[in-house]
């Protein structure tokens, strides 16, 4: 019999959604510059890949109508890379112009979640994404992707993972360099996981794919072990597991970015993240947000136990 975590690698790379996955689904609305204290809160701390915004139509999500001005304010350290959610040819050309050099795409493997978020078929997104992926390629432009509710829909119940699996091959053909599949409800365990993820590395490399796991009902972190174990590298998380979903009713936030550093860290697996700095930025966010927010590591705090 393996042991158990025999086979974890030396480093993971944290790809950080707060700023857009979070601050999405906040009722309240956050300033350009409170914004920006959260974005070089999080690069301060050693994050390196973070999603900072969304160039979709402010009358969908009004919380970042301020995309141009946040993206156009930042500096852009060596080594740091940021990017926005696009939903068509449109976005990608102010996200360029806003001088960003990556985006990302989205879609869901459930058609009913897909027209409630995208209000379009999972077909006539895909074929729109063909028109964005290869402007993009042109532009010299870097593309990532997420397939939703791979473990489950809010609407549908049980979607076939060989439904997301499709989809993704889809988006891996037409350019995307790597697809985060997600649990956006958050109900996933971790049988259910193993079996996703087998099914996925059976045909992509594991540079391919990334996690993304909402912690609605605490399995998260579980999850993400079983996807390390199976070769698993990249992970999405949220600072202090700030947000959810519009159009996923119930769905809690990301897992928390302090947890997910806070586990791997014990487990001997490098991030290249400062764990102090991290619930640092956690506080920002909770700032900004008038709140305490739900991440564990950012309410306990990170004190070493005494011997």
């Amino acid at each position: 019999m393996t042991p158990l975590f025999a086979e974890l690698p030396a480093e993971v790379s944290i790809y950080e959604v707060s700023p857009r996955d979070g601050l999405q689904n906040e009722s309240a609305y956050v300033t350009t510059d409170g914004k920006r204290r959260l974005v070089e809160a999080l690069v301060a701390a050693g994050l390196r890949r973070v999603e900072i915004s969304s160039f979709v139509s402010p009358r969908w999500i009004p919380q970042l109508a301020d995309a141009e001005e946040l993206a156009r304010s930042l500096e852009r350290p060596d080594g740091v890379t940021f990017s926005a959610l696009v939903p068509n040819a449109k976005g990608l050309g102010r996200a360029r112009a806003a001088g960003l050099r990556e985006v990302a795409v989205f879609l869901s493997s459930s058609e009913t979640h897909n027209k409630k978020n995208i209000a379009k078929t999972i077909d006539e997104t895909l074929a729109v994404y063909r028109e964005v992926t290869a402007e993009a390629a042109r532009e010299g432009m870097r593309v990532r992707a997420y397939v939703s509710t791979v473990w489950g829909c809010p609407y549908e119940g049980h979607v076939d993972p060989r439904r997301a699996l499709a989809i993704t091959r889809a988006l891996l053909e037409m350019g995307c360099y790597q697809v985060s599949i997600s649990d956006t409800i958050g109900v996933g365990t971790p049988r259910q996981t193993r079996d996703i993820v087998e099914l996925f590395l059976a045909e992509f490399p594991a540079s391919q794919l990334a996690l993304h796991l909402h912690d609605t009902r605490g399995t998260a972190l579980a999850n993400i072990v079983v996807g390390l174990e199976l070769g698993i590298r990249d992970f999405d998380s949220s600072v202090a597991g700030v947000g959810g979903c519009p159009y996923a009713p119930g769905a809690a936030g990301n897992v928390a970015s302090e947890d997910l550093v806070y586990m791997l860290h014990g487990m001997g697996v490098k991030t290249g993240v400062d764990l102090p700095r991290l619930v640092t930025a956690g506080k920002v966010a909770a700032a900004l947000l008038h709140r305490t927010l739900p991440g564990k590591v950012h309410q306990a705090g990170v004190e070493s136990l005494k011997a």
